[in-house]
């Protein structure tokens, strides 16, 4: 429970102070003040000022106006979870202040706020190619220049609904070890022993996570290939690493792939709620992904890696859709400002965007009180063990 504690509150952090730092660089970089940069969110522990040209030390929560700096406040906060950036005019304040977001073009304030997004897409290049030099999981199909190959295993990709897989409850990512105590290097030797097993029962070691079990199923004849099996989709993954060189460029493939598959995941999500169909994919919460950090945690730092850049990449997504309160929204109203050619009235935005953030706030209890309900069972052993 404590590693799970531990690891979810560095991975937030990560993504919450790369996405604010992006906003505080380019606010910089574009003549924007920024009053006050901080790690972690107040109250505040500490921070640095600048008086007379020289950095100065100081302590407390005081209110940034009372601190009289000439240039940025960097501080450290008691709430270890990121960090945020106070930009002057970033309310519409100041406009007639050369230094003010206010006072700044449509453009180069659709540029501030949008380089946070940017930077977690590099923070998931990043990551994806750290993974790649020191070793990352992945399905084995053909062998490219450079590639080292260790730990091969034949994988679980996919149950067939219905099948004697899914009756003993195969998952995906399960690896099989043996069957009847046989091991076998190719999936095609592995098939072939399976369906000469037509209603003999098979005894089968699993590794799951760090864990070994041994289930045992029935092959049968299964619709799709006429043939006795057990309806799973099977792999050969392996732990594979490349030179540093090609680790960056399929640390840029992989973000482009996963783009696309997050993508897609979100237009099925948003179509079906339209229609009214199940959402086709599953939604987690700040719960849920607490309880997936601890499962990834588990499997060893290389996951944890793969794990923040996906997050990294649904921040980015996420956060830049055109939805009030979030990135893209306020970047929507400088499209509408730059379509009319006068920007929309400031109570009537505020407003807005209060709004929107009230229904995220809402749409999170919601998903956070289903996250409970589906791992109920995580926090009923975790009960058990403070009170035990």
């Amino acid at each position: 429970m404590l590693l799970t504690a531990i690891v979810f509150i560095i991975i937030l952090s990560l993504l919450v102070f790369v996405h604010e730092l992006g906003h505080f660089w380019t606010a910089r970089k574009l003549g924007v003040k920024a009053d006050e940069f901080g790690f972690g969110f107040p109250p505040r522990v500490f921070g640095w000022k600048k008086v007379n040209g020289r950095r100065k030390f100081f302590l407390g929560n005081k209110d940034i106006a009372e601190i009289n700096s000439e240039d940025t406040v960097y501080s450290l906060n008691w709430i270890p979870l990121g960090g945020f950036v106070k930009i002057k005019g970033e309310d519409g304040e100041g406009k007639n202040e050369s230094d003010s977001f206010a006072h700044k073009k449509i453009w180069q304030r659709s540029v501030i706020l949008s380089a946070g997004v940017f930077m977690n897409i590099v923070l998931c290049v990043v990551v994806l190619s750290l993974a790649f030099m020191i070793g990352a999981p992945q399905i084995l199909k053909e062998k490219d220049s450079g590639m080292i190959v260790k730990d091969q295993k034949i994988s679980v990709v996919s149950v067939l609904p219905g099948s004697p897989a899914e009756k003993v409850k195969v998952q995906l990512g399960d690896v099989i070890l043996n069957v009847d105590g046989q091991s076998f290097g190719e999936i095609e030797q592995l098939q072939q022993f399976i369906s000469t097993k037509e209603k003999i029962s098979v005894n089968v070691e699993l590794q799951r996570l760090n864990e070994k079990i041994t289930i045992t199923v029935t092959p049968e004849i299964l619709t799709e290939t006429k043939m006795p099996g057990l309806g799973v989709g099977l792999a050969k993954t392996g732990i594979v690493s490349y030179p540093w060189y090609s680790a960056i460029w399929h640390g840029f493939t992989a973000t482009y792939f996963m783009f696309i598959q997050i993508i897609v995941a979100f237009a099925t999500l948003i179509k079906n709620a339209v229609i009214g169909q199940p959402l086709g994919v599953d939604v987690a919460g700040p719960v849920g992904i607490a309880v997936m950090t601890g499962q990834v945690a588990r499997m060893g730092f290389v996951y944890i890696l793969q794990f923040t850049a996906l997050l990294s990449l649904n921040l980015a997504i996420i956060n830049f859709l055109p939805f009030p309160a979030l990135d893209g929204g306020r970047v929507l109203f400088l499209i509408i400002e730059k379509i009319r050619r006068r920007p929309v009235n400031q109570k009537i935005e505020q407003i807005i965007h209060s709004a929107g953030f009230a229904l995220l706030i809402l749409l999170i209890f919601v998903v956070t009180g289903r996250d409970i309900f589906k791992f109920k069972d995580v926090f009923v052993n975790i009960w058990q063990k403070l009170i035990g």
